[in-house]
């Protein structure tokens, strides 16, 4: 329940704090008074968008601030969602800067206007003509017959598979779409991967058969090459070896004399053993080169594949050739898998519907059976407010789709005459009936659920005196379950109240200014007078506002 309202520099408010109690709070003050000025101002606390024209003093920073008592209204895993600290007592408070900039806080905890939204709506509902139109709304007439049903579980258990079905479905979808471009792609997807296949690709292979060519290209010059080294080396009288033999032999006759002569003497030893090594080894190699035209085309061929499928990539190495090559079998065994891979997540999408139909069936039979009792209390409450011929049909048609809140589709028709024709609520109810069949709904749901504080803005406008006695009746049953504010013209309404307040004007120092008075019980009486019989309270307005009073 709202317990405290404090606003500053809003509109025609300079400053103004006021308390407010449980029970009916009734809200009274001449046109243009300014109750529209406090509904703005509650309205800021809802997360509305701020206008920064509606500051009284653009210099100053307007300030909203409302306090909450919520312990009853179960709303710590809201708290939760928002990342909220929760408190039973709940402040909010909205701010409008002079740059025009806003700001929301809750519990000190700065928050956007969704979060203030998500929680505004939980705490207090402005009843306004304009929010009537609601009635018409499908979601809303869900809310009502699904509040009697008690279908709030079922509902959760429902929403919850219900968005783990869509993800399968969406999942499904996905591969549909996959398999489509697959199949385009496939036939290509098959052909580059056979012909990188059919290269039989090697890591490392193109630098070793690029060293193979080069020698098979350029054999004959090696070989000549080879033996004239070996010539060099191994001629009797100018070889190499002979000659470094001749070099070793003289030395060894000095090794011993001093160790500079040794040193030297070992390092041409060494020496001459691996000039010996080098000897071997270019007469194995030309002994083992052959010429091999063959095997010289099938290198050259070869190289040429590589190359030209590295073009045809555009890479530069067997390594990526061999990742493209991977590539395109996951994608062509994938295709060839999706059948597979789809008729399991069918398979999986049918138990999850399967389960999800049970479920609206047993949110679909409790509908069913409460719609009986709600049309019966709707045309009781609006007999008592002056339409002893209203009546509704409401009819629950089956849909083939999965819905928000279950596979039902709603009809809440309305005829407001004897004899009358059943038509859609929207088209056969004027404002002023959709008014009372509003107040009617609200006061019927008041007994299922805890509905937030609810502040209705003239819901009795255009209606006689008895039946206004009626409504007050109704709101006065209400304020026993939840916090009831009415702003009211009509006297017998403003009779019922259990705290009455008076919105006027008054002018400080040339600056008009509206202000929020509480009534004690004298100020009542002459309220209530001046309700019934003007400005000029006659002591029969007294007397009468003294008997509407008690």
């Amino acid at each position: 329940m709202l317990t405290q309202l404090t606003i500053k520099n809003y509109a025609l408010i300079d400053e103004l704090q006021v308390g407010f109690n449980n029970g009916l709070t009734i809200i009274t003050g001449e046109t243009g008074a300014g109750k529209s000025i406090l509904l703005g101002g509650l309205s800021l606390i809802l997360g509305k968008r701020a206008d920064i024209s509606s500051v009284k003093d653009a210099t100053k920073k307007c300030v909203v601030e409302a306090v909450f008592d919520i312990a009853k209204y179960n709303l710590k895993s809201l708290f939760k969602i928002e990342d909220l600290d929760y408190e039973a007592i709940t402040i909010i408070r909205r701010e409008i800067l002079p740059s025009g900039k806003s700001r929301a806080f809750v519990n000190d905890t700065p928050v956007n206007l969704d979060s203030l939204q998500a929680l505004g709506e939980r705490l207090l509902d402005i009843h306004s003509q304009h929010q009537t139109l609601q009635l018409t709304n499908d979601d809303f007439q869900f809310q009502v017959i699904d509040a009697l049903a008690e279908n709030s579980k079922e509902i959760d258990l429902y929403t919850q598979q219900l968005k783990g079905y869509k993800r399968l479905k969406s999942a499904l979808d996905l591969l549909h779409s996959q398999k489509a471009d697959a199949i385009k792609e496939l036939d290509y997807n098959v052909y580059l991967l056979k012909e990188l296949e059919d290269a039989n690709l090697v890591t490392g292979e193109q630098e070793s058969l690029e060293s193979e060519y080069e020698t098979l290209n350029n054999i004959e010059d090696i070989k000549e090459r080879l033996s004239h080294s070996h010539q060099l080396l191994s001629h009797d009288d100018i070889g190499i070896v002979e000659q470094l033999a001749e070099v070793k032999s003289q030395l060894a006759k000095l090794a011993k004399f001093a160790k500079p002569y040794n040193d030297i003497y070992q390092r041409v030893d060494s020496s001459l053993i691996e000039l010996n090594d080098i000897f071997s080894e270019i007469e194995d190699l030309e002994n083992d080169l052959q010429a091999d035209p063959k095997r010289l085309d099938v290198v050259n061929s070869k190289l040429q594949v590589l190359h030209n499928l590295m073009q045809k990539h555009s890479v530069e190495t067997t390594e990526t050739l061999i990742e493209i090559k991977e590539a395109l079998s996951d994608k062509v065994s994938v295709t060839e898998n999706l059948d597979a891979t789809i008729s399991e997540k069918e398979k999986e999408i049918k138990d999850v519907s399967l389960d999800l139909l049970k479920k609206t069936k047993a949110i679909r039979d409790n509908r069913l059976k409460v719609i009986p009792e709600l049309v019966k209390q709707l045309e009781q409450k609006l007999a008592t407010l002056g339409m002893p011929n209203a009546k509704f049909k409401v009819e629950l048609l089956a849909s083939e789709s999965f819905l928000k809140n279950g596979t039902d589709l709603l009809q809440f028709l309305f005829s407001a005459n004897k004899g009358g024709q059943f038509n859609d609520l929207k088209k056969a109810a004027s404002g002023g009936e959709l008014s009372r069949i509003m107040l009617a709904i609200k006061s019927i749901l008041s007994n299922y659920t805890q509905l937030p504080t609810i502040m209705f803005d003239e819901i009795d406008t255009g209606v006689s005196g008895e039946i206004s006695n009626k409504m007050a009746t109704i709101m006065q049953d209400m304020s026993k379950q939840m916090q009831v504010f009415t702003i009211t013209h009509l006297p017998q309404i403003a009779a019922k109240g259990d705290s009455h307040f008076k919105v006027y004007k008054q002018d400080v120092e040339e600056v008009t200014q509206t202000q929020l008075k509480k009534l004690n019980a004298d100020e009542r009486i002459v309220e209530i007078a001046q309700m019934l019989g003007g400005i000029n309270v006659s002591n029969s307005a007294l007397e009468h506002a003294k008997q509407l009073l008690n």
